[in-house]
């Protein structure tokens, strides 16, 4: 819970910069020399970008969490039950031995999104987050019935 309202107060403050951003292109464009239209639009881009950005990456959130949501109900959740460190974090060597079996297990099933998610999170406690990305990517695609991109 206390993620979640970290991430509604950061993605609010940062809709407000993008706000306070916008505006300030758009006064610059007003000013109508050449100069400063063309920072304007430059200034006006910068803010496009970043809020197609964040929402892509709510986009993806409230979809893996739906995922992880209909996982929980039919019970097939990973365990968190690795080796920790003192430090909290997963120990490497449990990780790894972890993500053989989860790899394994995906790759006899290739088209179950369920084995996909459990690989993404294999990856994640692996410290691989671009590869958990993609696993997590791999897994809502299948589980909305797109073909995964390559």
């Amino acid at each position: 819970m206390r993620d979640r309202l970290l991430f509604l107060l950061l993605s609010a403050l940062l809709v407000g910069y993008f706000g306070l951003v916008g505006h300030r292109g758009v006064l610059l464009i007003g000013e109508g020399t050449w100069v400063t239209v063309s920072l304007g639009v430059a200034v006006l881009v910068l803010p496009l970008i970043g809020a197609w950005f964040l929402w892509r990456s709510a986009h993806f959130v409230l979809r893996a969490n739906r995922l992880a949501r209909e996982l929980e109900a039919e019970g097939g959740l990973p365990v968190d039950d690795l080796a920790r460190t003192p430090s909290g974090r997963v120990d490497r060597a449990a990780a790894d031995a972890a993500f053989a079996r989860r790899r394994a297990e995906t790759e006899a099933n290739p088209g179950d999104w369920r084995c996909w998610f459990r690989l993404a999170v294999a990856y994640h406690d692996a410290r691989d987050t671009p590869r958990a990305r993609k696993a997590m990517q791999h897994a809502i695609a299948l589980h909305a019935g797109r073909p995964p991109r390559p």
